[in-house]
């Protein structure tokens, strides 16, 4: 049952990574906003499984299996999901990783594989939507940046890279889109309590980091989804080139 405030119903949502996590969340709150959720993800039976689930209670949810670091899929993908929908409404880059080294013991294939995933699969599923977005005057991009985009964490070097790249992405393309009816922003969380999110931060390292953030907590992955709802909303129309943190206040020192 949608209310009238950030109503998503009748629009077309492709959201990355949307299988398990964040994305899962976020895939969570569009189904509960009336949207049409499209969920890819290079796990595509972990991503049929939710959607399947969302179907049962009477959402509109699909899944399927991209790896957005191919170019070439990625394009495919997009133009199939609109020849079959008639459009794509919103796009969110969900999908990532990170690796934790530091910045003598970074792996060149470390470099490689979270730049590719974080960025250049940001930046191809973004340029494919917006190949659609743009003629048809509508649309809105949000990207999952990191508090690591604003401030200094240890062993971060790569992932930092990856998610400073996001916000300098966004802004460029929200300049470029936004005459054509097209926003672009970015959300840049703490810690998020999804399954890896609670095994990474378990423990003393957890709770000194959690001291550190002015509410004393983590983010649930719910408060990650609203604020993707309502950037996905006509609410939001206004919004564009911004980057919300929901970080407790952490990087506001």
């Amino acid at each position: 049952m949608t209310t009238g405030l950030f109503d998503l119903t009748g629009h077309i949502a492709l959201v990355t990574g949307g299988g398990s996590g964040l994305g899962a969340a976020i895939v969570r709150s569009f189904s509960g906003q009336g949207a049409t959720v499209i969920l890819a993800d290079v796990r595509s039976d972990r991503a049929e499984q939710l959607a399947e689930q969302l179907r049962d209670s009477g959402a509109h949810a699909e899944a399927l299996a991209l790896d957005v670091t191919d170019s070439a899929a990625v394009q495919r993908t997009v133009d199939d999901i609109v020849a079959r929908h008639g459009r794509l409404d919103i796009l969110v880059n969900s999908a990532g990783m990170t690796i934790l080294e530091e910045v003598t013991e970074v792996a060149d294939e470390s470099w490689r594989r979270i730049m590719e995933l974080n960025l250049t699969g940001a930046f191809w599923v973004s340029r494919a939507a917006a190949r659609h977005m743009k003629p048809a005057g509508y649309g809105r991009i949000i990207t999952i940046a990191s508090q690591a985009a604003h401030v200094s964490l240890p062993a971060h070097t790569a992932y930092t890279a990856s998610k400073s790249g996001v916000l300098g992405m966004s802004i460029s393309m929200a300049a470029e889109l936004g005459p054509y009816g097209v926003t672009s922003n970015t959300i840049s969380p703490t810690v998020v309590l999804t399954e890896l999110g609670i095994q990474a931060w378990d423990g003393p390292h957890g709770d000194a980091h959690k001291a550190q953030i002015p509410v004393r907590r983590f983010a649930e992955p719910e408060e990650i989804g609203a604020a993707v709802v309502y950037l996905a909303s006509k609410e939001a129309a206004m919004v564009n080139g911004a980057d919300l943190r929901i970080d407790g206040g952490f990087t506001i020192a």
